[in-house]
């Protein structure tokens, strides 16, 4: 093969199944990737090892026919799922150093099936923002640059921007992400490639640093709708050690994968359109639309009311749930301690904290502790959680006369690195589509369906029936197959 690099995760299983190739030359392709582009940021920490030794297995496995479902398929870690023995840091000063005993649900599941991990992949720190410029270590940059002849370094979306950046780039054929309020649409929207927030509780959370426990969610970020299902069949299924685990049987994703929506009809929620969108997704989401009517579904137009009452509910709940999970981190037990000389308990506490936690994450604990306060407990964050009923009542309703719902994922293109960072009220806006879906805990989905006039990546998300995965991604792979994006963003590092 001329550049294993290139092929996908299923080309990489057959393949590699078939005997094309050793899954060592794989890993040691995407290996070579990794190493020659630091300039993206996207790993926080290389495990070039950890993919070789897995490779050395799987063929092994393949001359002893003893293969599983995914060996020879390398993939990037995102840096919030605690992975033994390998520094686990949520992008924070705070956990910086950090090395786990233990292994996440999710990362375990993917390492039974027969995956290396080349590496833990970058983010917003504690997976707090939307262009990935919080990361303690510093921010990602887009492999996708503007064709307006500049080089203006592009954010490539958030929190899970080291996993899209590093999968546009072919230095991984797949990663995890996590999402609370699109942290995998939004990024996998910005860099062209597919990415699925599953049901809540389709995979367990067991191991992952909280950020929102009523809204985190693990899923796959890959280059196409084929690819996010197989791996998403091997990071779903029910975890004891997770309170809100779905005890559900995981379905056969790939199997049953279609693009055929004959008998299907697909709602296109009016308040999504917004006044003075970006043209540009307005004639994508009109693109889509006319994709899903020659797929052989019908569209019908829905109403999600209280759709503007969705970020302002967001962002009291997430930093509500955040104010709380984050004050574990104190300097006593693990993590960063800053002790000034003669210092007291209390301002061990508060220099640890201070020293450990970024601005952003700071803003949101800030809003948090405000919420949850005596006094003002029932006038934001009751009336959030009832607003977040309303959002869902929605969607339930909606789904009375739908099977999908067809939507951009983002308002906008990726947009520059430092463009947004000094109004955090706009960068909280890139979440305004994906937001809905993730309070009302329903299943989502963003795949590649357009260039902007800038030559950047657009997505559109479909967000489906709370367990129905595979209506999303049949939707999902019918935009893919009409749409034909083939794009990729040209080297330049």
């Amino acid at each position: 093969m001329s550049d294993l690099t290139n092929l996908t995760v299923a080309q990489i299983r057959d393949g590699h199944r078939a005997g094309d190739f050793s899954a060592v030359e794989v890993a040691e392709a995407f290996n070579a990737n990794v190493a020659g582009a630091k300039v993206l940021n996207a790993f926080i920490v290389e495990t070039p090892d950890h993919a070789i030794a897995a490779a050395k297995q799987a063929d092994a496995d393949r001359a002893a026919g003893t293969l599983k479902p995914l060996s020879g398929v390398p993939i990037g870690m995102k840096d919030l799922f605690a992975t033994h023995g390998v520094q686990t840091t949520a992008a924070s000063h705070m956990l910086e150093g950090f090395v786990p005993r233990y292994e996440s649900t999710v990362s375990q599941k993917l390492w039974d099936a027969g995956c290396g991990m080349l590496g833990k992949l970058n983010l917003d720190q504690f997976a707090m923002g939307s262009s990935n410029e919080t990361s303690y270590f510093g921010n990602v940059i887009s492999p996708w640059r503007r064709k307006d002849g500049g080089n203006a370094a592009l954010a490539p979306g958030g929190s899970s921007g080291g996993s899209s950046a590093a999968i546009a780039a072919r230095l991984c054929p797949a990663a995890t992400g996590t999402d609370t309020g699109g942290s995998i649409r939004q990024p996998a929207a910005f860099t062209g490639i597919s990415g699925i927030k599953p049901t809540y509780g389709r995979c367990s959370r067991w191991g992952i640093v909280a950020f929102a426990s009523s809204l985190d969610q693990a899923g796959p970020m890959a280059r196409d709708v084929r690819d996010c299902a197989i791996l998403l069949e091997t990071m779903a299924g029910f975890d004891p050690k997770d309170a809100t685990s779905l005890d559900l049987p995981v379905p056969n994703w790939e199997a049953a994968l279609s693009s055929d929506l004959k008998g299907k009809k697909v709602g296109i929620p009016k308040e999504y359109r917004l006044d003075g969108i970006d043209p540009d997704i307005d004639a994508m989401w009109d693109a889509g639309i006319a994709m899903l009517k020659d797929a052989g579904a019908e569209v019908v137009e829905i109403s999600l009311p209280h759709t503007k009452y969705a970020l302002p509910a967001y962002y009291i709940i997430a930093p509500a749930e955040a104010s709380s999970n984050l004050a574990r981190y104190d300097g006593v037990r693990y993590g960063l301690r800053d002790l000034p000389q003669g210092a007291g308990l209390q301002d061990m506490y508060a220099a640890t904290r201070a020293e450990g936690f970024g601005p952003e994450v700071k803003r949101r604990i800030m809003i948090g502790t405000y919420v949850l306060s005596a006094g003002f407990y029932d006038a934001y964050y009751t009336q959030a959680q009832k607003v977040r009923t309303l959002i869902a009542r929605d969607f339930n309703t909606a789904f009375e006369s739908c099977d999908v719902i067809l939507a951009p994922t983002a308002p906008s293109a990726a947009f520059g690195l430092g463009e947004k960072t000094a109004d955090p009220l706009s960068m909280y806006l890139n979440d305004v589509f994906a937001v809905p879906a993730s309070l009302a805990g329903l299943p989502a989905m963003s795949v590649p369906a357009a260039l902007n006039r800038e030559g950047l990546p657009l997505g559109l998300q479909i967000i489906g029936k709370a367990f129905d995965e595979q209506g999303v991604l049949n939707a999902g792979l019918a935009i893919e197959e009409r749409a034909g994006f083939t794009a990729r963003a040209e080297k330049w590092w």
